[in-house]
């Protein structure tokens, strides 16, 4: 049943290479590579080896029956799909296998792949902006900018192409924007923006609001300790019809927060926080912490895991749109080696998969299983 469902997710991707000199089909090249990064795959001659070692159950799957591409053939296929096909498949792939709950939170935030730059052109380092369902901690879509920059613009783009609705849409400072508000609301969805003081009068009127909860911050404060640190925490929410001013613009504004962080290290000075957030779902103390706390999870539960788990930044891959791409191959290998349900941390079901086809196919069976992610 996987490779019906493989197929169907793959198949309206365009292989521009000329049909008279094709040897090893697109899909077959595809197939392997996905499987190679599940098995933790960190470069293209880990791919080959991968498809090698496994050549015979590779043959009995319908793949590779003209033998084992050599690695410069699977980079050069792989490098020159265009990444806008690409996304839309692993996008289809996500809202076929993973269905929202009512105000869960997606976040979106971005992340710098480290080694993508060209060799003679550092700037060119590819920063990929990525939406992250916080609860089920799935990759539910991506999109690349030139610079960190360029979130800006990224980030309707991304919104527009994915399904939201119902979902409450966490961005940081750098997404507080009426255009990016004005399209979470388009694609009936709610938003949770973290505010800055380059927002000017909206910032000045919230910071305002809360004056009475600064004054007295150890009201409803939470505390927890540890050896060597203390950290304490408290939320408060307004109703924005409060705010002194006319934000009409800010679409559907409805709730303003604010968050108070204490931490002090052990031989280090102290720090008090105030963070501040609007946002258009009508948020309770409860509902603004959680939702704080589960976008704070992404660097956690996504970025963390891409870095250390599965190498993200020491990877050299960068020619035409290899990065991209492998990027988004990492982002769907975690989502499947998430969605199969045995014990393990991450490396440890990549080794299993290196190992034993039995348990990737397990791994492919639950991947491309229909509401895998359900909560």
């Amino acid at each position: 049943m996987y490779l019906e469902l493989f197929t169907t997710h793959f198949d309206t991707i365009i292989d521009n290479r000329q049909s008279a000199k094709i040897t090893y089909p697109l899909s077959d090249v595809l197939f392997v590579t996905l499987c190679g990064v599940i098995a933790g795959a960190e470069d293209w001659s880990e791919i080959h080896d991968y498809a090698k070692g496994h050549h015979e159950w590779f043959q009995k799957q319908g793949f590779l029956n003209d033998g084992v591409p050599v690695d410069d053939t699977i980079a050069r296929i792989i490098s020159k799909i265009a990444p806008e096909q690409f996304r839309q498949c692993f996008i289809d792939w996500m809202q076929a296998v993973h269905e929202l709950t009512q105000g869960e939170v997606i976040a979106i935030d971005g992340k710098t792949l480290r080694g993508s730059y060209h060799r003679e052109d550092r700037k060119s380092t590819i920063h990929m902006i990525n939406a992250f369902a916080c609860a089920n901690k799935v990759v539910l879509g991506q999109l690349k900018t030139a610079e960190k920059s360029n979130e800006i613009t990224a980030i309707p783009e991304l919104i527009r192409l994915l399904d939201i609705e119902g979902a409450l849409v966490s961005i940081d400072a750098m997404g507080c924007q009426t255009a990016i508000a004005e399209q979470v609301i388009e694609g009936n969805g709610d938003y949770l923006l973290a505010l800055k003081a380059n927002q000017g009068a909206l910032y000045n009127a919230v910071e305002a609001l809360f004056a009475e909860q600064r004054s007295t911050p150890l009201d409803g404060i939470v505390i927890e300790k540890n050896r060597s640190r203390i950290e304490a925490r408290s939320y408060h929410v307004k109703d924005a019809s409060e705010l002194k001013g006319d934000f009409s613009k800010w679409v559907g504004l409805q709730t303003v927060g604010m968050n108070l962080s204490y931490r002090a290290v052990k031989g280090k000075k102290a720090v008090l926080t105030y963070r501040y957030y609007i946002s258009s779902a009508k948020l309770s103390e409860v509902q603004l912490a959680e939702a704080v706390r589960a976008h704070w999870a992404v660097e956690n539960s996504l970025h963390w895991v891409l870095d250390v788990s599965m190498k993200e930044d020491a990877c050299q891959i960068y020619q035409n749109h290899a990065a991209e791409n492998w990027s988004m191959l990492r982002h769907w290998s975690l989502n499947m080696l998430r969605a199969e349900p045995s014990k393990g941390s991450i490396p440890a079901k990549q080794k299993r998969a290196w190992m034993k086809t039995d348990y990737l196919e397990d791994v492919l069976k639950a991947g491309f299983s229909s509401r895998v992610f359900e909560n």
